[in-house]
Parts: C-alpha cells; sequence; structure tokens
C-alpha cells in the first residue's frame, strides 16, 4: 500500500480507503469487523463513513470496533466522518448551522467512541445557512480539539472555491480534501471541479469508483442484472438504473477497454479500474466500497496493480467525457483551448 499526504495537510493516509456505507446495511456486524481487520492488516489506515449511513448504525460499529481493538488502534487510523443530513426529526436537525454541526458531531464521537475526527466532512451544501457560520465553526471545533482537518463532499467548483478564499481571508482552518463521486464512467468533475481543487491545494477522495458495479464486469450488454448484485437485488430500480447506462455506447467500449487490459495483466476489472482512478491528478485516496469480506479484498489487490502509460492513456481516451454544451463544447472555445495548451 503506498501513501500521500491527506491534501494540504502533513498527515499521510494510504492510496486506499474504506468506505463503510455498507456497514450495518448490507454488511453485518461481523463482517463488518472483517472488512476493518483485512483493512489494517493490508496497510490501508483512512476509514470513512457518515452520521447518516445505515441511520447512524455505520458509525456505531465502527466505534464499537475501535472499542474492541484497544487504543493502539485508533492512533493507526485516520477516522474519516460527515454531518448535514436529517439524523433527528427537528427543524434544526439537519443543514450545516452552528447548531446542527455542533450537535451532529457530538454525536459522533460518542458513537464512535473516540475524542477526536481526524477528517470532519460537511456532506453537501447548504444554501441556507451562511458560509461564514459554517467555516467559523470549523474553526472552533479544530481549537476545541474535537477535529483535527475538515473536508467537502459534493460540492461544485464554485462552491468550494468560495470557501476556501474565505477560509483564507479569515485565517480560518481551510478544508483539505473534496470527495465527490468519480469513476471512468464518471468523470464530469474533470470540468471546474478538479481545477478548481488542484488551484486550492485540496485532494479528492473519489466515491463510487466502480460505478455501482459497472466497473468490475459483472453487467452484461442488453441482459438485465439478476442475482446479488445491487441492480439485480432491487428489480424495478435496478431495470431503471440499468436501462440508461446500457443505452450508452460509451459505457460498453469502457467496460471492453477495462477487460482487455484486465487480460493484458491478469487483474480484475474492479482492480483495472480502481489502479487507473488512483493515479489521476490530485486524487489522494480512493473510497472502496464493500458488502463482503471477498470483495473487498479483491478491491485491495488494486494496490498491487501498475498500468502502463500505454494502459493509462487508452483507458483515459475511451472514457474521455463529452462536452457538447457552451462553454466546453463550442467550437471555437475548444479550437482555442486545443491550440493554447498543445492538445491537452
Amino acid at each position: 500500500m503506498e501513501y500521500r499526504t491527506l491534501g494540504r495537510s502533513g498527515t499521510s493516509v494510504s492510496t486506499y480507503a474504506l468506505g463503510t456505507m455498507t456497514f450495518g446495511a448490507e454488511s453485518d456486524e461481523q463482517t463488518a469487523y472483517a472488512q476493518l481487520d483485512a483493512y489494517l492488516d493490508a496497510g490501508g489506515n483512512l476509514v470513512d463513513t457518515a452520521d447518516v449511513y445505515a441511520g447512524t448504525e455505520s458509525e456505531s460499529i465502527i466505534g464499537r470496533w475501535l472499542s474492541s481493538r484497544g487504543t493502539d488502534i485508533r492512533d493507526r487510523v485516520v477516522l474519516a466522518t460527515k454531518g448535514r443530513f436529517p439524523t433527528a426529526d427537528h427543524p434544526n436537525g439537519l443543514g450545516l448551522s452552528r447548531t446542527h454541526l455542533s450537535q451532529a458531531l457530538d454525536a459522533s464521537l460518542r458513537r464512535l467512541q473516540t475524542d477526536r475526527i481526524d477528517l470532519y466532512q460537511v456532506h453537501a451544501w447548504d444554501a441556507l445557512t451562511p458560509l461564514e457560520e459554517t467555516v467559523r465553526f470549523f474553526d472552533d471545533a479544530v481549537a476545541a480539539g474535537k477535529v483535527r482537518y475538515w473536508g467537502l463532499s459534493n460540492f461544485t467548483g464554485w462552491q468550494l472555491t468560495k470557501t476556501v478564499d474565505l477560509a483564507t481571508f479569515r485565517g480560518w482552518p481551510v478544508p483539505v480534501t473534496l470527495q465527490p463521486q468519480y469513476n471512468l464512467l464518471a468523470r464530469g468533475i474533470e470540468a471546474e471541479i478538479v481545477p478548481a481543487v488542484q488551484d486550492a491545494g485540496m485532494g479528492l477522495l473519489p466515491w463510487s469508483p466502480l460505478a455501482g458495479g459497472w466497473l468490475t464486469g459483472k453487467y452484461q450488454r442488453d441482459q438485465a442484472p439478476t442475482g446479488a448484485t445491487r441492480l439485480g437485488e432491487n428489480p424495478e430500480r435496478g431495470m431503471e438504473a440499468y436501462a440508461g447506462r446500457n443505452a450508452a455506447e460509451r459505457t460498453w467500449q469502457v467496460i471492453d477497454a477495462v477487460t482487455a487490459v484486465a487480460d493484458e495483466l491478469g487483474a480484475s476489472p474492479a482492480q483495472v479500474s480502481l489502479s487507473w482512478l488512483a493515479a489521476r491528478p490530485a486524487v489522494t485516496s480512493v473510497i472502496l466500497g464493500a458488502r463482503t469480506l471477498e470483495q473487498l479484498q479483491q478491491c485491495l489487490g488494486a494496490a498491487e496493480v501498475a498500468l502502463s502509460p500505454e494502459q493509462q492513456d487508452r483507458l483515459t481516451e475511451v472514457s474521455a467525457p463529452v462536452w457538447d454544451d457552451y462553454p466546453y463544447g463550442e467550437p471555437g472555445v475548444a479550437q482555442r483551448h486545443r491550440k493554447i495548451t498543445g492538445g491537452r
């Protein structure tokens, strides 16, 4: 396992993080413990959760696991969680206000059975709360020792830049990471969000790196998913989700290319997809989510897969986003960009 700094901070985290959204929902407590143990044994150290995962049960499971494994384990783990969405049935039970974040942070600390969160992330933008209120909350939380670093999740480029600029101007702690959806089939963040992250010196923590299972190679063209898959176990929702991607020729071009590279390397399509993503600009750690220990172990094998420059370029080219609309697709703009950047 390789390690990188957590955005602009000096804390080191593994190239692959353990996402725990399945804990307490699709993975029972015993399976969750097995995943956590195997992940640490493989050299991983960044564990990511959120207060709303499995109705707070994901945090509780991690807290019980930490308590059962002794104090040394807590110092090894870089623990990340999130707050913003409803955790209580009252008007202040959600959002990025000081009121809600204070309550949410303290509740997460109790469930996780710890005295600090290494990376506390706001789960999404809140248009109703003044940004100054949110950012000042983190200045206080860091000063109080409850939070070491803070980050953003699901922010747009302008929201991220405005947040960073405000924190910098006020002399308050600046967010160090952004957690967005990012994979070979979803590269829209490259338009403005990735450049904004790079400009701010932040790191990316991509979620859904396998596009909900599509990049594992388990879905087939024009064959509706069945059986033990997330789409197959929910036929109505599965058919709707499957139909859109199945109809896009680009989907199958990407999957075919991933499969071909996997065959060349003797690796799985999932490992190839993860390796491609881990090498993308600004990526700090790729969040792995698994329902079973076997799925996690296969994903962790990506740490041993090295794509050649030619293979990396092949996947990047076949999965290139299509910018159809202004300002990215307008011919004059695109032509000028290619001339100035030499085709980049």
